[in-house]
């Protein structure tokens, strides 16, 4: 087997199983709590059922279609990006994996937005709610008002910002090579 196919495979199964893992998690959530409904894990993380128009971390910045147009065009850009990283620029696997977290993150936003809506009967195609459930209250005030952090998010919103910030912190030269190869 080649390298390009094993990292081929490599990246189709962070994909797919990143994907199955999001969308397996929401699903169980929008099907078994109520919206708004709340749960506690420990005193610093909860399950909490709330449904996003906005990127992540409830952000609104445009419109519900043309959000989730952007999400389609992100992940096509990422999907060839990770194809000539593959192919052409021979990057280093650690760096590819990375990049298919970002891409099944995006992704599984993007199929909340494109079915859930339809699905769960509130609104047509490309306008439904992004399922958020985590939750981590982790500083107080003496009120007992939560100070830090207080965004619902889900398991695409990890995928993305914690590659992103992974990809700055141990992966910047490989970016910014590859970024100029992918220019010629």
């Amino acid at each position: 087997m080649t390298k390009e196919l094993k990292q081929s495979l490599l990246v189709t199964g962070i994909v797919l199983l990143a994907v199955a893992a999001d969308q397996a998690l929401k699903l169980y959530i929008a099907t078994h709590f109520q919206l708004g409904e709340s749960h506690p894990v420990t005193s610093w993380f909860w399950i909490c059922y709330v449904e996003n128009d906005g990127m992540a971390f409830g952000i609104e910045w445009f419109s519900k279609l043309l959000l989730t147009l952007f999400r389609i065009a992100a992940v096509g850009l990422l999907s060839w990006y990770m194809y000539r990283l593959i192919h052409i620029n021979r990057a280093r696997t650690s760096f590819l994996a990375t990049v298919a977290f970002v891409t099944a993150g995006a992704l599984g936003n993007i199929i909340d937005c494109v079915f859930y809506g339809k699905l769960f009967g509130y609104a047509g195609w490309f306008y439904g709610k992004v399922v958020d459930m985590l939750y981590f209250p982790i500083i107080h005030n003496v009120a007992g008002e939560c100070i830090f952090f207080r965004p619902v998010f889900n398991f695409a919103d990890s995928c993305i910002t914690v590659s992103v910030i992974v990809l700055l912190l141990f992966f910047r030269k490989d970016l910014d090579s590859s970024l100029q190869k992918c220019k010629e």
